[in-house]
C-alpha cells in the first residue's frame, strides 16, 4: 500500500474526489480511519481535512464507500441483487431488509411487484440519483409470508370483497366465491392473499376463518387478536396432550422435594384470576427473623422442552389479557387446574426462600424444587380492606378510599365497590399479611432510594355486561395489597438473576434470558426537559443514573394532582427504552437493578419457563447452553410481547369507543394528550376516553403544527393548542369499525 502524494496547497475538491476513489479502488478491502486516509493523502492542514471530510460524506451518500465503525472508512462493493424481506408501508414507502444486515432500501410502490408485508424477495438495486436515498425494485417474491387480513365481508352475485382497514392495501381484497367459506355480507372474516396478478387492482384471497358479525363482542375481539396475529382458539392435538397430563405429586416426587405443606401459605390476586402463578409463605424462625417463601408454580415438571405443549407455548411467548378474555399461553387444564396454587390442594412448586430480618435485610436464601399447600386465596381487595381497617395502608390509599366515598366514578375496585373479606379470618393469617407488608414498604422504600423510576400509572378498566358491552369505566391502582406482591417477586426475580450473573471476574457467567431495561436516550432527556419548562417544572439531566432516577422520580411527584399530570407521565414514559429479554445483560433501568429476570410467571411468561429450565440444569451440573439460540429465542419473546401489548391497547380503544358510542352529542372536560398535524387528540379526564379534533374542524384561524412545542399555532390570532391544555368537547362521532372518536372542541362563552 503506497501513500498518494497529494499535498494539502490548492488542493480543489473534484482533484481530492477523484483522489480518494482511486485510493479506495486500489484498497478494496481495507477499513481506513480518518486519522489514517490524512496521514496515507498527506492532508495536514485543517482546511483540507474539512475538504475530505466534505467528500467523504458525498462518497457516503453516493453508497461508493461505508463508514464501519464511525469515521472508519472502506470501499463498499454491493451486490446489485440481494435476497431479503419486503415491508410494505402505509404510505406506499416500503422498505426491503436485506438477509445479510445492512440498512433497509427504499422500495416504491410501483416496484414492489405487488409483495406483501413480510414477503421473502429478491431485488435488484437501481442507479442512484444524485442527493436521492438508494432505491431497489422486485424482482421476484420467493416466498409469501403468513400474514393474513382482517376485515368485513361484501358478498355479492358470484364473487365477494374483504373490506379492511389495514393501511398497507390500498384496494380490498377480491374473494371468488368458491373461497368464501359460506360467509355472508356483514360477516367478519380472516383472509388470506393467494395471489395478486399483475396487472390487476385487487389481490385475490380466500376466506381462512369466519368469526361472526359485525358488532358482536367476541366477533370482534377474535378479530382484534387475529389483526395481531395472535391465535384466538387452541390446536385440538395441544388441548389433547394436556389432558393426558396428571398432577403427578406422588409420594416419590415429594421425597425428591423440600415438603412445606405445613407453612403457612397463601395466593393474593385479582378478583377474577383463575392461574394463580405465585404464593407466599412465612413463618418466624426466631425473634426477629423471617422465612419468607416466595412459591411459583412448577410449570417446567409438566411442559417438558419439545413436547407438543411446550412448541406451542414457546409460538404463543405470553399470555394475552384483553378487556373480556385471557387468552392463556398454556392450555386451560394446565394454567387453570394442574399448576395453578389453588387453595386446599398440594402443588409442585419452584421456591426462593429468603431469611429476613426486621429490616427486610436478606441474611441468607435458598433456592428449591419444593411441594407447597395454600391455606387460603385472596383477592388484592380484600387484603387491601384489612390494611385499611388495622391501619397499615399508606396514606396515599386512605385518601384513594375518601376518593370513592364521594361517589367518584374512578376507584380501584370492578364494580364500584371493594369486595369484603368471605370468611373469618384467623388472627395467624392477618398478622403475616401485616408482617409482610411492612417489610414489603422497606423494599420499597429501599429500591427507590437506590434510583429506581416511579412509574405507576392508573389503568383504564371496563364494567362488562353479559353481551360484553361496556357499561361503566373505572381505573385500576396500585395500593398497598398489590405493591406486596410486586416488591417480594421482584426480591426473587433479582436474587436467581444475581446467582447465575454475578461471578467472579475471572470467570464467564451462564447464559440466561436477562429482563434488561436500558438507560434512556440522552436526547429524548433533554427534549423532556425542554418540554416541563413550559409547565414551571424543572428536570436536571446531569449525573449519574441514580442522580436522574432521583430527578425524573421528583417530577413525577411534583406533577401528581395537577393538570399536566397525565401529559407529563406520558412524555416521560417515551423518554425510556423499551424494557425486552436478553442473554446480553446490562442491567435495569426503571428497577435500578444490576440483575434481574423473569423467574415469577411462568404459567404466562414463556421467559420465566426458559429461566426455571436453566436454573434446574444449572443446579443439577449441567453444562452452560449455547447463547445465540437463547438469545433467538429472547428476541421472538420481546417480539410477541409488543404485539401482544398492542392487540390488549386495541381492545381497550375499541372498548372506549364502544362506551363512548351511548354518550353521543354529551360534552365532557378533556385535556389535550396529542398535538399532530391533523389536528388535536383529547383524553376526558373522568374515563380517559381518547378521542381527535380534526384541524379542519378548528375554526377561526389557521394553524400550524409546531413539531417541537407540542403545539398547534394560529397564523393570524397566534392561538396556540398545547399539550396538557384542558379543553372542553363534544363527542360527535364513535367509529367502533376504525376504533375511532372524533370530537368537536366547544369553544368557552
Amino acid at each position: 500500500m503506497g501513500k498518494k502524494k497529494t499535498g494539502s496547497r490548492g488542493l480543489r475538491k473534484n482533484d481530492l474526489e477523484r483522489i480518494v476513489i482511486d485510493f479506495f479502488q486500489e484498497n478494496p478491502s481495507i477499513v481506513f480511519s480518518l486519522k489514517t486516509l490524512c496521514k496515507q493523502l498527506h492532508l495536514n492542514t485543517n482546511p483540507a481535512k474539512m475538504l475530505l471530510m466534505d467528500v467523504l460524506e458525498n462518497l457516503l451518500m453516493d453508497d461508493f464507500i461505508k463508514e464501519q465503525p464511525r469515521f472508519c472508512y472502506t470501499l463498499n462493493m454491493p451486490k446489485q441483487v440481494m435476497s431479503g424481506i419486503f415491508h410494505r408501508k402505509a404510505n406506499g414507502k416500503n422498505t426491503f431488509e436485506p438477509e445479510d444486515g445492512g440498512e433497509p432500501i427504499l422500495v416504491a410502490e410501483r416496484n414492489s411487484l405487488h409483495a406483501m408485508d413480510g414477503d421473502t424477495v429478491q431485488v435488484t438495486l437501481l442507479a442512484r440519483r444524485k442527493y436521492h436515498v438508494r432505491e431497489a425494485a422486485v424482482t421476484e417474491i420467493l416466498k409469501r409470508s403468513d400474514k393474513t387480513f382482517v376485515g368485513t365481508l361484501q358478498v355479492q352475485k358470484g364473487y365477494a370483497y374483504l373490506l379492511t382497514e389495514d393501511r398497507t392495501l390500498a384496494n380490498d381484497i377480491f374473494i371468488p366465491k368458491e373461497h368464501l367459506k359460506k360467509g355472508k355480507t356483514g360477516d367478519k372474516a380472516v383472509v388470506r392473499i393467494v395471489e395478486w396478478p399483475d396487472k390487476a387492482k385487487n389481490p385475490i384471497g380466500k376466506v381462512v376463518d369466519i368469526l361472526g358479525k359485525t358488532g358482536e363482542n367476541t366477533a370482534e375481539m377474535h378479530a382484534i387478536l387475529a389483526e395481531y396475529g395472535l391465535p384466538y382458539t387452541y390446536p385440538a392435538l395441544v388441548e389433547k396432550a394436556a389432558e393426558k397430563l396428571t398432577p403427578g405429586i406422588t409420594e416419590e416426587e415429594i421425597s425428591r422435594r423440600l415438603d412445606m405443606r405445613d407453612v403457612l401459605t397463601f395466593t393474593i390476586d385479582p378478583a377474577d384470576a383463575k392461574d394463580f402463578d405465585d404464593a407466599l409463605s412465612i413463618r418466624e424462625i426466631k425473634k426477629g427473623l423471617w422465612e419468607v417463601g416466595v412459591h411459583i408454580a412448577d410449570v417446567s415438571h409438566y411442559v417438558t422442552e419439545g413436547s407438543i405443549i411446550d412448541k406451542e407455548a414457546y409460538k404463543r411467548a405470553t399470555s394475552v389479557y384483553l378487556v373480556d378474555r385471557t387468552v392463556p399461553m398454556l392450555p386451560e387444564r394446565l394454567c387453570n387446574y394442574i399448576c395453578s396454587l389453588r387453595p386446599d390442594e398440594d402443588k409442585l412448586t419452584y421456591s426462593v426462600i429468603f431469611h429476613m430480618n426486621e429490616k427486610a435485610e436478606v441474611k441468607n436464601w435458598k433456592l428449591a424444587h419444593t411441594v407447597t399447600r395454600s391455606d387460603r386465596r385472596f383477592s388484592y381487595e380484600e387484603v387491601q380492606q384489612i390494611f385499611e381497617e388495622r391501619g397499615e395502608a399508606s396514606p396515599e390509599d386512605y385518601k384513594e378510599q375518601g376518593a370513592r366515598s364521594k361517589g367518584q366514578e374512578s376507584t380501584s375496585y370492578p364494580n364500584n365497590s371493594p369486595a369484603p373479606c368471605p370468611l373469618p379470618l384467623a388472627p395467624e393469617m392477618e398478622n403475616s399479611l401485616i408482617i409482610l407488608n411492612r417489610l414489603a414498604k422497606m423494599l420499597r422504600q429501599r429500591r427507590f432510594a437506590n434510583g429506581a423510576v416511579d412509574f405507576d400509572r392508573c389503568e383504564v378498566r371496563f364494567n362488562i355486561d353479559k353481551d360484553g358491552h361496556p357499561t361503566g369505566v373505572y381505573f385500576k391502582v396500585a395500593k398497598d395489597a398489590n405493591k406486596l406482591i410486586e416488591e417480594f417477586m421482584l426480591l426473587a426475580n433479582r436474587t436467581v438473576a444475581e446467582s447465575i450473573g454475578k461471578v467472579p471476574k475471572n470467570q464467564k457467567p451462564k447464559v440466561l434470558p436477562y429482563r434488561i431495561h436500558e438507560n434512556p436516550d440522552p436526547e429524548k432527556l433533554l427534549n423532556l426537559a425542554d418540554f416541563v419548562k413550559k409547565f414551571g417544572h424543572k428536570l436536571k439531566t446531569t449525573g449519574n443514573r441514580s442522580d436522574i432516577s432521583r430527578n425524573l422520580n421528583r417530577l413525577l411527584e411534583d406533577v401528581k394532582g395537577k393538570r399536566e399530570q397525565n401529559v407529563i407521565e406520558m412524555i416521560t414514559l417515551r423518554a425510556m427504552m423499551k424494557a425486552k429479554y436478553s442473554t446480553y445483560n446490562c442491567g435495569h433501568y426503571g428497577l435500578a437493578f444490576d440483575y434481574y429476570t423473569h423467574f415469577t410467571s411462568p404459567i404466562r411468561r414463556y421467559p420465566d419457563l426458559m429461566v426455571h429450565r436453566l436454573l434446574t440444569r444449572y443446579a443439577e451440573g449441567g453444562r452452560n447452553v449455547s447463547q445465540l439460540k437463547y438469545e433467538e429465542f429472547c428476541e421472538h419473546c420481546s417480539d410477541m410481547e409488543q404485539t401482544a401489548a398492542q392487540a390488549e391497547r386495541a381492545s381497550i380503544k375499541y372498548k372506549q369507543v364502544e362506551y363512548m358510542n351511548d354518550h353521543l352529542g354529551e360534552t365532557f372536560q378533556g385535556t389535550i394528550s396529542g398535538v399532530t398535524e391533523f389536528g388535536l387528540y383529547v383524553e376526558i379526564d373522568e374515563n380517559k376516553c381518547e378521542g381527535m379534533i380534526p384541524l379542519r374542524d378548528l375554526e377561526g384561524d389557521y394553524y400550524d403544527f409546531d413539531e417541537k412545542n407540542y403545539c398547534l399555532k394560529g397564523r393570524r390570532y397566534h392561538h396556540c393548542y398545547n399539550l396538557g391544555d384542558s379543553v372542553k368537547v363534544q363527542v360527535s362521532r364513535a367509529d367502533l369499525y376504525r376504533k375511532q372518536l372524533d370530537f368537536k372542541l366547544i369553544q368557552p362563552d
